[in-house]
C-alpha cells in the first residue's frame, strides 16, 4: 500500500487538484483530517466529484471548522481545540492520499503546525509547489523545514506554467525527485483529472 500526505508552500498551492489526480491514480482513499470553512462543499466533496473509480472511499474529516481562517482560529472560534492525537489514519487496506490544510506552517493550536501532524502521522509527503514569483523561496523554505522536522518527502509536483529556471534550482538544492506537473486547464473535470492520473500512475507505480 501507498499513502502520501500532500502539502502545498502556500493555501494555493493545488492540492486539491493533485489530490484528486493521485487518488484517481492509485485508486486510492482520500482524507483531510482538518477542513476549514466550505463546510457545504468541502475539499472533499470536490475530490469526490472528480475522481471516476469506484474503489476510492473518502473518509470523514476528524476536525471540520465553520470558518474559512486559519484552524487555530476557527477552531477556537468553533469552542474546540485541535489536538494531534485525535487525528488518527482511518483503518483501511487501500492507498491512502492524505490532504493537509494550507501551507506546512499553518498552526493547527497554538503549539502545532500542518508539519507535525505530518511528522505524526509518519508517511511520505508530496509537495506541491506553484509556479509564481517567489516560489523558489516558498518551495526552498517548505523543504528546510520539511528536513529539519526528519520527514520522508517521496517527491514534488509542479503546478502552473514554469517560469525559466524554477524548477532546475528547486531539484538541485532539494534532491527531490519530480513525479509530473500539473499545468494551467480552462477547468478539471473527471475527464482532465483521469488524464492526469493516467501520466501519474506511472510515475507513481514505477517508484512503488
Amino acid at each position: 500500500m501507498q499513502h502520501f500526505f500532500v502539502a502545498g508552500i502556500d493555501t494555493n498551492a493545488g492540492k486539491t487538484i493533485v489530490s484528486a489526480i493521485l487518488t484517481e491514480a492509485l485508486q486510492a482513499d482520500y482524507w483531510k483530517p482538518v477542513q476549514a470553512g466550505e463546510t457545504d462543499n468541502t475539499d472533499t466533496m470536490k475530490v469526490q466529484a472528480l475522481v471516476a473509480n469506484t474503489t476510492s472511499k473518502f473518509h470523514k474529516e476528524t476536525f471540520l471548522l465553520s470558518r474559512p481562517m486559519s484552524p487555530h482560529i476557527a477552531a477556537a472560534k468553533d469552542h474546540v481545540t485541535i489536538n494531534l492525537s485525535d487525528i488518527i489514519i482511518p483503518d483501511t487496506q487501500n492507498n491512502l492520499i492524505v490532504e493537509g490544510a494550507g501551507g506546512l506552517l499553518v498552526p493547527l493550536n497554538n503549539d502545532e503546525f500542518v508539519i507535525d501532524l505530518a511528522k505524526k502521522l509518519d508517511i511520505p509527503v508530496i509537495l506541491v509547489s506553484r509556479h509564481y514569483l517567489g516560489s523558489i523561496n516558498h518551495t526552498l523554505l517548505s523543504a528546510l523545514a520539511l528536513k529539519q522536522k526528519n520527514i520522508k518527502v517521496a517527491g514534488i509536483i509542479f503546478n502552473g506554467e514554469e517560469i525559466e529556471g524554477t524548477e532546475e534550482i528547486i531539484l538541485a538544492h532539494t534532491g527531490y525527485t519530480c513525479l509530473g506537473h500539473v499545468y494551467e486547464e480552462e477547468f478539471f473535470d473527471r475527464e482532465t483529472i483521469s488524464r492526469y492520473a493516467t501520466e501519474f500512475s506511472k510515475t507513481l507505480n514505477h517508484g512503488a
